[in-house]
C-alpha cells in the first residue's frame, strides 16, 4: 500500500480540490492517501505560513488559486521545496479561454456565490432531510424524484446526493408488512424511482449493520429466504407500477444518482 500525502490549496473552500482528488484517485489501487486541505490562501504571505507543514509532510500539492501573484508565490516555494504542483483545472480554464475568445476574471470562490441554483439546493436539502424513511409522504407531490427499496438499499445516501444536486427527494421503505400509503401510486409530478439490491448483499450489509449496532445478527431481517422474498416483494410492486428501478449491487451512490438524474432529465424531455 503506497501513502501518498496530499496538499490541497485553494483561495476558495477547497470543494472543487475535493472531488477532482476523489476521482483522480479512484483510478489508483493500493494507495492510501493523506489529505491535508488548505483553504482560503488568498495572501502570499498565507503561502509562507502554510508551507512551513507541507514541507513537513511533502507530497503532492493540488491547488486552485486565480489570483498571479498568490499562484506565483506558491509554485516558486514549491519548486524551492522540491515538491511537485499542479493547478487542477488549468487546462480547462486555458482552453475555455481560447474557446471563448475572453481573459479569466481571476476572482476566487466565483462559482460559490449566492445565486439562484444555491438557494435551491439548500431547499432540496431541507426537503429531503424533512421527507426521509416515508415522513411527511403527504407532501410527496412536491418532491422531483421518489425513491423506493427495501431496507439498506442506499435510499437515504442517494436522496443525500441528488439533494446536493438541487433535486428535492423523497424515499419510502418498503415493508412487506406494511405497505405505503396510497397516495405513492397517484403521483404525478415525481420520478418514483425503485432501488434494488442483490439479497445475498443485502444480508451481509444487514448483518454488518446489526453487529455496528451490538445487536444479534439472526431475526429474519438477514435471514435469506426472508431477505430474498422481501426483494422480490419490492421488484414486483415497482415493475406493476412501471416504476424504473436502479440496481444498487455494484453501483456507487454517484453512479445510480448520475442514472436517475438521467431518467428524470429524459422524463422531462430535455436534457440536465
Amino acid at each position: 500500500m503506497s501513502r501518498l500525502h496530499l496538499h490541497l490549496v485553494s483561495d476558495s473552500t477547497g470543494e472543487t480540490l475535493e472531488t477532482v482528488a476523489k476521482a483522480a484517485l479512484a483510478q489508483f489501487d493500493d494507495v492510501e492517501p493523506v489529505r491535508h486541505y488548505w483553504p482560503m490562501v488568498r495572501t502570499p504571505r498565507h503561502v509562507d505560513r502554510i508551507m512551513a507543514d507541507i514541507a513537513q509532510n511533502p507530497g503532492l500539492v493540488l491547488f486552485t488559486i486565480v489570483n498571479a501573484d498568490i499562484r506565483t508565490a506558491l509554485e516558486q516555494r514549491c519548486v524551492a521545496h522540491g515538491l511537485p504542483h499542479v493547478g487542477a483545472i488549468d487546462p480547462v480554464l486555458h482552453a475555455l479561454s481560447d474557446v471563448l475568445g475572453k481573459p479569466l476574471k481571476a476572482r476566487p470562490g466565483l462559482q460559490h456565490l449566492l445565486d439562484d441554483a444555491y438557494f435551491a439546493r439548500v431547499e432540496a436539502i431541507q426537503f429531503t432531510i424533512a421527507h426521509d424513511d416515508g415522513l411527511n409522504w403527504e407532501n410527496w407531490e412536491e418532491a422531483d424524484i421518489i425513491l423506493a427499496g427495501v431496507s439498506r438499499s442506499s435510499k437515504t445516501p442517494t436522496s443525500i446526493y441528488l439533494a446536493n444536486r438541487g433535486y428535492k427527494t423523497a424515499n419510502i421503505p418498503i415493508v412487506v408488512e406494511s405497505p405505503p400509503p396510497d397516495l405513492l401510486y397517484r403521483l404525478h409530478k415525481p420520478l418514483v424511482v425503485g432501488l434494488v439490491t442483490n439479497p445475498e448483499r443485502l444480508v451481509q450489509i444487514r448483518r454488518n449493520r446489526l453487529l455496528a449496532l451490538n445487536q444479534a445478527p439472526d431475526t429474519d431481517y438477514v435471514d435469506q429466504e426472508a431477505v430474498t422474498r422481501e426483494v422480490a416483494y419490492a421488484r414486483r410492486m415497482f415493475a406493476d407500477n412501471d416504476w424504473p428501478v436502479i440496481d444498487m449491487t455494484r453501483r456507487s451512490i454517484e453512479e445510480a444518482a448520475a442514472a436517475i438524474i438521467n431518467l428524470h432529465a429524459e422524463r422531462k424531455g430535455a436534457p440536465e
